[in-house]
């Protein structure tokens, strides 16, 4: 699962705690909602609507534009990246590779005829989901 962030600056986080934090080069400090714990929320949605509890399924890549600097990420989840963008193809072909096959090509053609319902939200579904985020933050 991907969480994309156009952020700039610098990036202080820790996968345990609720906020991170922002620094831009004047010192003006921003915190916002852990991006790990929002794709979590999403994962957790994905695994309820496809009745999959293999914790194997699911990686979770957070993607930060290449105008951020990662001061200092504190990780302990082996299935949980923060990458640059350029870095994401790389890693998501490091980890298809080093996987094993958990599911069969049935599985999968069944799991993308389920999420295909889901793919196509419209404008107020997307408002929503950034209001409820926001609320969080």
């Amino acid at each position: 699962m991907f969480e994309s962030k156009n952020y700039s600056g610098w990036i202080y986080g820790n996968e345990k705690y609720q906020k991170w934090t922002q620094i831009f080069p004047n010192k003006k400090k921003y915190q916002f909602f852990n991006p790990i714990w929002q794709n979590n929320g999403h994962i957790s949605a994905l695994k309820n609507v496809m009745k999959l509890e293999n914790d194997a399924l699911f990686k979770s890549y957070i993607i930060f534009s290449e105008r951020f600097t990662l001061k200092k990420i504190t990780l302990q989840s082996e299935n949980v990246k923060v990458i640059k963008t350029n870095r994401l193809i790389p890693n998501v072909k490091r980890d298809i590779v080093e996987s094993s096959k958990i599911l069969s090509p049935e599985q999968v053609q069944v799991i993308y005829k389920v999420l295909g319902r889901y793919a196509l939200a419209d404008e107020v579904t997307k408002q929503a989901h950034i209001a409820a985020v926001k609320a969080k933050v």
